[in-house]
């Protein structure tokens, strides 16, 4: 009997330590979560090291990245770190968040597809941009930056044989033939994102295509060129518009806002970086009115086309514009 009681308080004791032993790993993993949770933190926000941007899908977009870190990192003492790129709605997301301090936008995409609202909602005498600005302040705790100069907003068009087999000028002229030909684009314009998508538009002209289907971004074009769509929607400032031989129809009835090119950035991003970048809202400010819709078709272009690298272009253009040295 009194071997059996000392093993069970052996037994006792050696289950004892090791769970004393368990709570003192368990809380040293729990230490070093927190510890790395805030080094990330600084890391991201709180003007911290880097200011953050997650990329986006399209060339533009990059391009606009690009030249915002070569500017910064030039006129600065900040760094820029440019992210994994993402889709658009998931940027605003990760911006509002506070996971990032700006991205390439566009007043009209913050209107319809991040804000929710339409055309309609501008108050008389208001220009679009800023009454996106001043609602996006408000609600989001984000702000667009002076605007490019761009206009990049949804167009249609057709391949040149097609606008000249049916005599095609404006987006109505389709209106009789429409089910003799079919719609491609990518999923995006499918979404239910925004009023300026694909539903609403094909109801807004009374539309009825033979078939609409979603394609993948990277093969839209290839689908015009081989005939398996006939009608599309693009960018104004696509280069690829250029290669694919696409005639743009006039939006004959207004159904598409503006969409001017701004940098859209958190509203405290200047205070946090008011030590290191005093003049980081000037630096930004730099990318304000030096393009047009003709400059950035040339830009992407040259990448989309003649497969020159983001950095090249980006930092060609900024040199032109006598901006880097």
């Amino acid at each position: 009997m009194t071997k059996t009681n000392n093993t069970n308080n052996k037994d006792y004791t050696g289950n004892s330590e090791r769970r004393v032993g368990m709570k003192r790993k368990i809380a040293a993993m729990i230490s070093l979560f927190l510890i790395l949770s805030a080094v990330g933190c600084s890391s991201g926000r709180g003007g911290g090291e880097e200011i953050i941007i997650m990329d986006g899908q399209f060339s533009e977009m990059k391009l606009i990245h690009q030249m915002v870190k070569m500017l910064v990192e030039q006129d600065t003492d900040a760094r820029v770190l440019i992210k994994d790129e993402i889709s658009p709605v998931n940027g605003f997301n990760e911006l509002v968040r506070g996971n990032c301090d700006l991205m390439n936008s566009y007043d009209g995409t913050l209107l319809t597809t991040y804000l929710k609202m339409d055309t309609k909602d501008i108050p008389e005498g208001q220009t679009l941009y800023d009454f996106v600005n001043e609602t996006a302040e408000k609600g989001k705790g984000v702000m667009l930056l002076d605007p490019l100069g761009t206009d990049n907003t949804y167009s249609i068009a057709v391949p040149e044989k097609i606008a000249d087999q049916y005599d095609l000028e404006k987006i109505s002229d389709l209106v009789p033939v429409a089910d003799k030909l079919v719609f491609g684009a990518e999923h995006e314009f499918f979404s239910e994102e925004g009023s300026m998508k694909f539903n609403p538009f094909v109801k807004f002209y009374g539309l009825k295509f033979r078939e609409s289907k979603p394609v993948d971004i990277g093969l839209k074009y290839s689908a015009v060129e081989n005939g398996s769509i006939d009608v599309t929607e693009v960018y104004a400032t696509d280069g690829l518009n250029k290669k694919a031989h696409l005639k743009v129809l006039e939006d004959d009835k207004n159904f598409f806002p503006e969409y001017n090119g701004a940098l859209l950035v958190r509203k405290d991003l200047f205070e946090r970086y008011k030590d290191k970048a005093p003049n980081l809202k000037e630096t930004l400010n730099k990318l304000g009115g030096i393009f047009s819709n003709e400059t950035m078709v040339d830009l992407t272009y040259a990448v989309d086309v003649e497969g020159k690298s983001i950095q090249e272009v980006a930092k060609q253009f900024l040199q032109e514009k006598g901006l880097l040295e």
